[in-house]
């Protein structure tokens, strides 16, 4: 969150053109009066992301996947 790396809202609008200052203004003052519930569901996000990752890995083993893709680019093409 640049917010949290010292940016101002005037810069994150800089920083991305899409946003416009007034919901930029408006999305900092709701972090700011709910940090600690918004740390909270930011932490919740992150481990549900790293489960999910975890799991995505266990199922589709990435290194299996490497090796079938590369057996099939490097098969005979049948006709």
């Amino acid at each position: 969150m640049v917010f949290k790396q010292g940016a101002t809202a005037e810069e994150i609008v800089y920083r991305y053109p899409s946003l416009n200052l007034a919901d930029v203004y408006a999305t900092i003052a709701f972090y700011l009066n709910h940090q600690a519930e918004v740390e909270a569901y930011l932490q919740q996000r992150q481990q549900q992301s790293q489960e999910i990752r975890a799991m995505n890995q266990a199922r589709f083993d990435p290194q299996g996947l490497r090796d079938r893709l590369l057996a099939r680019k490097t098969a005979p093409e049948a006709c």
